[in-house]
């Protein structure tokens, strides 16, 4: 069986396992969402002062918003949408053609056994969270 979009995704969860990696994933465009709507129904309830509350109110509860709470990455690849995974696999595909892997099952031990590849596609997934999730990355228990 060829390898897939869930190998592959099972091969990152593997390696971030091993290097005990956890992410924290910012929501500051929910904050931002926050304070807009509290703001709208602030002014749509009290006119000009109820916007001016509402924006302060909303601002405040997004900026207390607990955010970046660091969560196992194996957790944050496994949720993200189809559409990501498939990005992530093409990323890591271009490493990983080169070897000529067929069967899926040789996917993860070949992996682990050489550690320069490990090096390699650990580097392609933090580039991808950085840039796809702007996730803050941090090793260790």
């Amino acid at each position: 069986m060829p390898v897939n979009v869930d190998d592959v995704i099972v091969l990152f969860c593997c390696l971030s396992k091993v290097k005990g990696m956890k992410a924290a994933v910012s929501h500051s465009g929910s904050g931002l969402l926050m304070a807009g709507t509290s703001a709208l129904i602030g002014g749509l309830l009290g006119g000009p002062p109820g916007f001016v509350v509402g924006g302060a109110f909303g601002g405040i509860l997004g900026a207390l918003r607990p955010s970046g709470q660091f969560k196992p990455v194996p957790q944050i690849l496994l949720k993200l949408p189809p559409s990501q995974q498939r990005k992530l696999y093409g990323e890591a595909m271009v490493i990983l053609r080169r070897f000529n892997l067929v069967y899926a099952v040789d996917l993860i031990s070949f992996v682990m056994g050489n550690f320069s590849l490990q090096e390699e596609l650990t580097a392609v997934l933090i580039k991808f969270l950085s840039r796809e999730l702007r996730a803050k990355i941090q090793y260790g228990e």
